[in-house]
């Protein structure tokens, strides 16, 4: 039979309280199970349901016959949820401090001629466009 280790609880413990889950902040429903398994699947509730209320995230588990797993299995898939959210939110406010440095950063001498010379060729060009005021007689 299946079950988790008590390092593995200890150290999802670990995880939730570093990331500053409480176990109050999340809904935790056991259900029935759909598909193989046979009796114990039909009779038991070994689905395990999890929401974690301040973030609105939910996990369902169903992977195992036994409630114990599918439990461990459930939490530490909110967790990871929880934790990609978290990294998300961290790492789009460091792209966006690092967007306005690079917006803020004073060119190169060579990127500043490169720039006002690719302008003086467009001005060329729709200069060549342009229709003289003759030509329009």
């Amino acid at each position: 039979m299946a079950y988790v280790t008590p390092q593995k609880l200890a150290e999802l413990e670990n995880r939730l309280k570093a990331r500053g889950i409480r176990r109050e902040d999340v809904i935790e429903k056991f259900l029935r199970s759909s598909g193989a398994g046979g009796q114990n699947v039909n009779k038991v509730s070994t689905a395990v349901y999890l929401k974690h209320l301040p973030t609105g995230i939910e996990v369902k588990m169903q992977k195992e016959r036994s409630q114990a797993l599918n439990r461990f299995l459930a939490w530490r898939l909110l967790l990871e949820k929880i934790e990609e959210l978290i990294l998300k939110k961290k790492s789009q406010k460091r792209q966006a401090i690092e967007k306005i440095r690079r917006q803020k950063r004073r060119r190169s001498r060579r990127s500043k001629e490169r720039m006002l010379g690719e302008k003086k060729r467009r001005s060329e060009i729709k200069r060549g466009r342009r229709v003289s005021s003759r030509e329009m007689d």
